[in-house]
């Protein structure tokens, strides 16, 4: 799950198919998020300009680098997607693309036009040519089955997993998967997730891994961070905050600002202007803290 699609990536108030008002004053969207293919997604994510993936394109392909300077990793190199929904982080990282062409592929008329099959076709050939020379193997987590096979499908994941770690222990074949993973990457649905997730991942990895979560200032990071402290992973935040989509209305800001002020930081120019934002965590053994400063992997916004 992500945080775009249960915090809202479109709005029933601009016509977004799924879209539904919750008790606490946020939007969900589930309708869209475990569809065959991801133009649903895509049509729901648009009009409130949902934006965290293109942030993450040029965070995480920094860490990406990093990892492979200095001796911190040996080829090949996995990354490890959770809520990994169709594959998009790993599109952006490993491909020539950017967000905006992804929306736009998928609103096309010409994607409209196709049946799942063929769009996976069309979407292979799309990849396979952009594929860039840094390619890393990336392992996708989600609960979103669909979502996860059409990834899969289509040559965006090198493995994929349904699987809800908060209920159940990892399988074996995920376990395995995840055994050369040096770097997590997480864009939405933090809020969602806890030490049940992160603890049995990072046991199952044979090596020191990082963490990047992007998450929404609305939810507490406190307890995951904690529980990547136990594996020796120092948490910093990173000071720009990135802006996540557009609310869908006026009660989903109140409760923003609200939530944001709860915990003691400052809604101003950020959730009081119209936008939810995330905020980066980075999570490190001390030794690669010492020697990259989180402001070296972090573009400024």
């Amino acid at each position: 799950m992500t945080d775009a699609q249960h915090n809202g990536p479109g709005a029933a108030t601009a016509g977004a198919a799924g879209a539904v008002a919750t008790e606490r004053g946020m939007t969900r969207f589930d309708r869209t998020y475990d569809q065959p293919d991801p133009r649903a997604y895509f049509r729901a994510l648009g009009p409130l300009e949902y934006q965290t993936p293109g942030h993450a394109q040029h965070v995480f392909r920094r860490l990406r680098r990093a990892l492979r300077t200095g001796g911190r990793t040996a080829e090949p190199m996995t990354v490890l997607d959770l809520c990994c929904s169709y594959g998009i982080n790993a599109a952006l990282l490993n491909h020539d693309v950017t967000l905006d062409d992804l929306y736009a592929r998928y609103t096309s008329h010409e994607a409209a036009a196709m049946s799942t099959a063929e769009l996976a076709e069309w979407d292979r050939e799309f990849f396979a040519v952009r594929r860039r020379t840094d390619a890393v193997r990336v392992v996708g987590l989600d609960i979103a089955s669909n979502a996860v096979a059409y990834g899969r499908a289509v040559g965006l994941l090198a493995a994929g997993f349904a699987e809800n770690l908060e209920s159940v222990p990892p399988s074996p074949e995920l376990r395995r998967a995840v055994r050369q993973a040096r770097l997590i990457t997480v864009t939405g649905g933090a809020s969602f997730l806890s030490a049940r997730t992160f603890r049995p991942l990072l046991s199952a990895a044979h090596g020191p891994v990082w963490v990047a979560a992007f998450v929404l200032r609305t939810s507490p990071y406190r307890a995951i961070a904690e529980c990547l402290a136990s594996f020796g992973l120092a948490t910093e935040q990173a000071v720009p905050t990135f802006p996540q989509r557009r609310f869908t209305s006026a009660r989903e800001q109140r409760y923003a600002v609200e939530a944001v002020t709860a915990t003691g930081q400052d809604p101003a120019g950020k959730e009081s202007s119209g936008y939810f934002h995330t905020a980066l965590h980075l999570s490190r053994p001390t030794s690669d803290v010492v020697a990259t400063p989180l402001d070296a992997l972090v573009p400024a916004v």
